[in-house]
């Protein structure tokens, strides 16, 4: 995992979000998400789930194909189940079509305020017309008010479309034999969260419902079923420990990482951490850490990726060839490892292994559609094979990911006129040239 090579800003409800990429964790997170979505019914559409560089306890859909997941959910949930209640709640709102639905609610939303000030007008005239101060008056009541009108009533369906997927959450966690304990602790955060300022909170002008409402609501369903007091298996509690010691690692100070992972603690998700925080100012000794957690678990793909990882940005590329060659003999259907030797192999500078770089790189970025490096180092790998075509085109991809339509149309254009006419290649350049983006901001 690396946050400045593999990270992504991703456009989602009209915003920039900084996304993440980390195998190992997305890997955890898909193994929690497929019984629920099976018993959801949505496990064939295999939506993704995305991670997202923020430490708030947050997660959310904009569609019925993308489950987006904060880091904050994994580093702050103490067990698995309670990250797999958030990703059954969040499921269910894909497996509602409530997104859908959603957008209806809102245009009925903005319908009733127009209704609402067009009314407002109407009073206003009339009042106007007879010279009844008072009418005037309560038109323009009217007007001002029917965009509140509207606004709680959309508020209100998606309190209420909330209220929905908690309950088909608890269902789905029945439906897998998991225990609805881990949404109730979520909860019981929140409304430890929300006391001190819930007496100032309008109730009706909130999208959610209150957290303790929430967590009143479904203590009793979730008391009832027979697998509450279930616990995680513990290879799964061991792998969530993994990846939180790893979260944390990466995204804070090596001395904060001090504290919370002590030498005194010498289980293996510290080690994890000590090693990830050593890599940031002292290689050699991260290395060292590394190899004494692969001598305790040698068949962990993601201690080599993180040894690769080490030697790849310490300038030792050749070096990082056998680590991530090993992680990838470990998951060879992995993307992201694929891809990490394949920018190992083109930054080794050996011109022999450019031709085996190029074959893993694309085999890479079959895995993983939407990788941005991937596509710049395929890029070149094929130019310093004298291919500037092939070249061109991975660029153009890599630019339509990134989401610079313009530049990559610029590549694309220049690919187009060394490929020949009608080619797959030559297609494929013709689609980035005549692509329109959509106009999200208009109906």
């Amino acid at each position: 995992m690396s946050f400045p090579f593999l990270s992504a800003p991703a456009q989602a409800q009209g915003r920039k979000i900084p996304l993440v990429r980390d195998a190992e964790t997305e890997e955890l997170l898909r193994d929690y998400a497929l019984p629920i979505f099976k018993v959801a019914g949505i496990a064939s559409s295999k939506p993704d789930i995305i991670l997202v560089n923020d430490k708030s306890y947050n997660a959310f859909v904009p569609d019925s194909g993308r489950m987006f997941i904060n880091v904050g959910v994994v580093m702050e949930s103490e067990t698995p189940n309670e990250v797999i209640g958030v990703i059954a709640h969040e499921t269910g709102h894909i497996a509602g079509r409530h997104l859908v639905q959603l957008r209806s609610a809102a245009a009925n939303a903005a319908i009733m305020s127009v209704i609402g000030m067009l009314l407002g007008a109407g009073a206003i005239a009339a009042g106007a017309s007879s010279g009844q101060g008072g009418i005037s008056q309560g038109g323009v009541a009217a007007a001002a008010g029917s965009g509140a009108i509207g606004q709680r009533s959309f508020l209100a369906y998606r309190r209420g479309q909330e209220a929905a997927a908690d309950k088909a959450a608890l269902r789905y966690l029945e439906a897998t034999g998991q225990s609805g304990k881990g949404m109730l602790t979520t909860f019981r955060r929140f409304a430890d969260e929300q006391m001190f300022s819930a007496k100032f909170v309008d109730p009706y002008a909130v999208s959610h419902p209150m957290a303790r409402d929430r967590y009143r609501s479904m203590e009793t369903a979730a008391g009832q079923s027979p697998y509450f007091n279930k616990k995680d298996p513990a290879s799964l509690q061991f792998r969530h420990d993994m990846v939180k010691a790893k979260l944390f690692a990466f995204t804070s100070h090596p001395n904060a990482v001090a504290r919370a992972y002590p030498r005194s603690d010498s289980s293996l998700p510290a080690q994890y951490a000590r090693a990830i925080a050593a890599m940031k100012t002292r290689r050699r000794d991260a290395i060292r850490d590394v190899d004494s957690l692969i001598r305790q678990l040698p068949d962990n793909p993601y201690l080599y990726e993180l040894k690769g990882q080490i030697l790849l940005e310490g300038g030792d590329p050749r070096a990082a060839v056998a680590p991530f060659r090993k992680a990838v003999s470990l998951r060879p259907n992995e993307g992201l490892l694929l891809i990490w030797l394949g920018y190992a192999l083109v930054g080794s500078n050996d011109a022999s292994a450019l031709p085996e770089a190029e074959r893993i790189l694309r085999k890479g970025i079959q895995q993983d559609p939407n990788s941005r490096i991937g596509f710049s180092q395929l890029a070149i790998a094929q130019a310093r094979q004298g291919k500037q075509a092939d070249a061109d085109l991975s660029t153009a991809k890599g630019l339509m990911v990134s989401g610079d339509f313009e530049a990559a149309k610029r590549y694309a254009a220049r690919a187009q006129k060394k490929l020949k006419r009608g080619t797959p290649a030559w297609l494929q350049a013709d689609d980035i040239v005549s692509y329109k983006p959509p106009n999200l901001g208009k109906r």
